[in-house]
């Protein structure tokens, strides 16, 4: 089977949205399947028609970065076009967000090739998060609507969890185009247990230290201001204390000026942005992770990465009740909940784990036989394959194609 993937952005940016896309490039091959890859106007400025990135091509689409949405999508769908001469798809699999679903649909009705529509996220709650618009504008209702149009028009439907599923449900589309293709693990990338490096340890200040910590971007949703909180109160009964801010983004000077301002310049690190391949050594200095997202649309909806990332490798961690989490957590068997939002609540929940040391270990080991059994790529890569072929063989298809 030949897929052409229609993603927002690739490799060599780092993300969430960069990880999953990898991981289901790397199983779909393993599963003798070829795919080819394009990526639109949101890589970033391009004057480049190709790019190589540790050995996987991605086909770049043209631009000086100052285009508008409807000209980023014209330049989509004319680059597309291209691919698809090219390639020869049996699908086009265009990726959140629908700026890709339009023009793969402009493209696959002209061309006559079933596509299939992504939706990893809601356009207008994303636009919510960046801060462009807010609930309930006229911008929120069209960016709906647009929504709501591609996915009436895409041959099949594939999301990341249920919270997206009931969502897309919720705009009138049958259950029988959608599929829930989870986020995952490569369980075999991640050491379980592993030991700390010693000399990282004791680089970042961390020898004798009780260690908190994060691990990701810096989003304002993603609440890590509340552990910096959590940290100054938990402080005085661990004057060891130190909490581990592993990444950057939008918050991080805000978080920096939280710390300084707080008093806990010496107690919060900030590593910057690492490799993706050193962010191991760093997970194991820690020994409580937090995932302290607030409650919004987009953390109710969507479940995030992570928390199935420290599962595989066995650290212990304590996330917001939001329901993106409480869609991947067993309070107390795989993991801890607390309620989002609240600094004092996320002081609780980690002293409570703190003082559990004892139970550790029958924890560890229950969250790493979920990810090994219910949340690896393999599994979830393997859906695709119906919906690839309820995709070829939707009645009308053609017909529609043809007119």
């Amino acid at each position: 089977m030949r897929i052409l993937h229609v993603f927002d952005h690739s490799l060599p940016l780092h993300s969430g949205y960069t990880f999953r896309s990898l991981a289901i490039l790397r199983e779909q091959r393993a599963r003798g399947w070829h795919t080819s890859h394009l990526t639109t106007a949101k890589q970033g400025r391009c004057a480049v028609t190709e790019e190589d990135v540790d050995g996987w091509l991605f086909h770049r689409t043209p631009n000086d970065g100052t285009e508008g949405l409807l000209t980023q999508m014209r330049l989509t769908a004319a680059r597309l076009r291209e691919i698809v001469r090219k390639e020869q798809p049996d699908v086009i699999h265009a990726h959140s967000p629908v700026l890709n679903a339009l023009p793969s649909l402009w493209v696959g009705r002209r061309t006559g090739v079933p596509v299939v529509y992504e939706m990893r996220a809601s356009w207008e709650d994303a636009a919510v998060d960046h801060g462009t618009t807010t609930e309930g504008s006229l911008r929120y209702r069209l960016s709906r609507a647009l929504e709501s149009f591609a996915l009436r028009r895409a041959d099949q439907i594939t999301t990341i969890c249920e919270g997206l599923r009931r969502d897309i449900a919720s705009r009138g589309i049958p259950d029988s185009r959608v599929t829930v293709i989870p986020n995952a693990v490569d369980v075999g990338a991640f050491r379980f247990g592993a030991a700390p490096d010693t000399e990282l340890r004791r680089g970042l200040g961390l020898d004798g230290a009780t260690v908190l910590g994060f691990a990701g971007s810096f989003y304002g949703y993603e609440g890590v201001d509340l552990l910096i909180e959590a940290a100054r109160r938990m402080l005085p009964r661990h004057p060891e204390l130190r909490v581990l801010l592993v990444g950057g983004g939008f918050q991080e000077a805000n978080l920096k000026a939280q710390a300084e301002r707080l008093g806990l310049s010496g107690h919060v690190v900030f590593t910057g942005r690492v490799p993706q391949a050193d962010v191991q050594r760093y997970y194991d200095l820690i020994d409580v992770l937090a995932y302290p997202r607030l409650s919004m649309r987009l953390t109710e909806l969507v479940t995030p990465l992570k928390p199935l990332e420290a599962m595989a490798q066995g650290r212990m961690f304590v996330a917001s009740d939001v329901g993106g989490h409480r869609e991947l957590v067993s309070d107390g068997v795989t993991g801890f909940l607390f309620p989002a939002g609240d600094a004092a609540a996320l002081e609780t929940a980690l002293e409570d784990v703190l003082a559990r040391r004892d139970e550790w270990p029958r924890i560890r080991a229950q969250a790493r036989r979920f990810v090994e059994s219910e949340r690896t790529w393999s599994n979830s890569v393997a859906r695709y394959d119906d919906v690839y072929r309820r995709a070829l063989n939707r009645p009308g298809r053609l017909a529609a194609a043809a007119g």
